[in-house]
């Protein structure tokens, strides 16, 4: 008699989801094991036997976080029929949220360039939220709404070390106004 292995009795995408805020909160060396399986909802065979080792959990949750906020960023970006409206919804979209720890800001500070498996899961999503806001730059001078003699992809860096800024600040505790002028900042830095 042969024996079917036993389906998953939970939905994936949901404990990647409770993963992701412990791993948020306590960064990858902070969060236990018993941490995760508590907040997943599993056992400890049932996460390894879906997610690998702690590290491959780790980077699942990274990656998912990356795809879902540089789609975030996007859809912001393009929220606005004007593109200087639309950089400047993404910065207030960050400014609402940066009392909440990211994943991303918070494994690029953990670990650095130290972990090249990791970096293979920033540097897609990096390259992507910088194409686009290099075009939405690119629109903006267009536009008239954005110095002409700027560098778009110059800026779209920029604008990246920005809203690692904003989120650094509000996670230290900085008030709405110092996060919404640090934003204002950033917006007059292209005119």
């Amino acid at each position: 008699m042969r024996l079917m292995a036993r389906p998953r009795e939970f939905d994936a995408d949901a404990t990647l989801d409770s993963a992701i805020g412990v791993f948020r909160e306590h960064g990858f060396e902070g969060a236990s094991a018993q941490m995760l399986v508590d907040a997943m909802g599993i056992g400890r065979q049932s996460l390894y036997g879906a997610f690998g080792d702690k590290w491959q959990l780790y980077r699942s949750a990274v990656r998912r976080y990356a795809m879902g906020e540089c789609a975030a960023h996007i859809e912001a970006l393009r929220s606005a029929p004007r593109a200087m409206d639309g950089i400047a919804a993404m910065l207030r979209r960050v400014v609402e949220t940066a009392d909440q720890p990211c994943l991303g800001v918070g494994s690029i500070c953990e670990f650095g360039a130290a972990r090249p498996d990791l970096a293979e899961v920033h540097a897609p999503m990096g390259r992507t939220l910088r194409g686009a806001i290099a075009n939405r730059i690119g629109d903006a001078q267009r536009e008239g709404d954005a110095a002409p003699a700027l560098d778009p992809e110059a800026v779209a860096e920029f604008l990246m070390a920005n809203i690692a800024g904003i989120r650094i600040a509000g996670r230290g505790g900085a008030d709405r106004a110092a996060l919404d002028g640090l934003a204002a900042m950033a917006l007059r830095a292209l005119r």
